[in-house]
């Protein structure tokens, strides 16, 4: 249906569109068809595009989103659930053309940026929350990769090494479900945040692998997983979407290890990047950990654009109660099963 003259509203994960822009602009993970599945199966959320035509009728601009309505009020966001997500312009002018429909329905909008700054100019955004985003750029061989490595890293690999640890790929759900017990785990443990649900998991690893672009690595002591990363693969990036570890077991250095073998294998698979995905401004400790790999930094800007609204004192109160529900349920005497299903239910609200 068209907006205005060249103006279309689409949904990404049926309109051939979409594949079509995106092969015309530079993007990332968070645009690709694979990763829309997924929040889509996941979460049953609608995603929308607005893409912008040449003269041709062929997209040169857009961006995809999801309208939300649900107990913390009506919003626009692009995209949940994940790091950065770029509207897909070349100039202010195509912004405009897109962002403007979506201004107009009077409603919050939420979006991350990395690499694209005309947002940024807009008087209707606000940068109200940033984050560091780190990369390595996979040239040269794998002795002139480890050379690169901060050295403490690399005798962290070493360490992993001669203690005995091994790295394989994933096989089976066995597999998954032996990573997401370590991720549930380290989530509620040391962060006390609720996991995300575990059909998440099984929908990346489903339709990923299928698509020949997941790699889920383990690392082992004496048959034991003490350490995994998911690393997802599109273009010319392998990202490291998800890591965790047991806290029992960090003497081992797994994780080390994990990020060592991922870059061999982006480098097997002709990638040329791995994209380390982002961590919080005030997380310093994750931040020097992964400048000890990273050749390149950035900033994600959280961008947002207010609308004046009556806010009703249940919507008002929904945050304190999500911040609540989340403290009594990761608490250390929850079971973990019950940790898990209280994720399954109430984790798509925290977007």
């Amino acid at each position: 249906m068209r907006e205005t003259t060249n103006l279309v509203h689409i949904d990404p994960l049926t309109d051939s569109i979409w594949s079509k822009l995106l092969e015309r602009q530079p993007h990332s993970l968070f645009h690709s068809p694979l990763w829309l599945q997924v929040l889509h199966q996941t979460y049953q959320m609608n995603i929308e595009a607005n893409v912008l035509l040449d003269d041709r009728d062929e997209p040169e601009a857009g961006i995809h989103f999801c309208p939300i309505a649900d107990i913390r009020g009506q919003r626009i966001i692009s995209l949940p659930f994940s790091d950065y997500c770029d509207p897909l312009v070349s100039n202010s002018e195509q912004w405009r053309a897109i962002s403007e429909p979506l201004i107009q329905q009077q409603q919050p909008i939420n979006m991350r940026c990395l690499r694209n700054d005309i947002p940024l100019g807009d008087a209707e955004f606000q940068q109200v929350k940033r984050a560091k985003w780190h990369r390595i750029e996979l040239e040269g061989d794998e002795d002139f990769l480890l050379s690169r490595i901060e050295s403490s890293a690399r005798r962290a690999i070493r360490k992993a090494e001669k203690s005995g640890v091994t790295v394989r790929l994933a096989q089976n759900e066995d597999d998954l479900r032996a990573f997401f017990r370590l991720h549930l785990g380290i989530r509620k443990y040391k962060y006390h945040l609720l996991a995300q649900p575990y059909a998440f998991f099984q929908n990346i690893w489903q339709i990923f692998s299928e698509a020949g672009k997941a790699a889920l690595m383990l690392a082992s002591v004496d048959d034991e997983v003490i350490g995994a990363v998911m690393y997802l693969g599109w273009g010319s990036t392998l990202y490291y979407k998800f890591s965790a570890s047991s806290a029992a077991a960090l003497e081992h250095r797994p994780t080390d290890l994990l990020i060592w073998e991922g870059m061999k294998y982006a480098k097997s698979q002709g990638y040329a990047f791995v994209d380390l995905g982002l961590s919080d401004w005030d997380q310093d400790g994750l931040v020097r950990y992964k400048r000890k790999f990273a050749t390149k930094e950035g900033t994600i800007s959280f961008l947002q654009h207010q609308v004046e609204r009556a806010v009703s004192p249940q919507e008002l109160a929904v945050p304190g109660l999500l911040s609540t529900f989340t403290d009594l349920l990761t608490d250390p005497s929850v079971p973990d099963e019950l940790t898990e299903r209280a994720g399954d239910a109430i984790y798509r609200y925290f977007v």
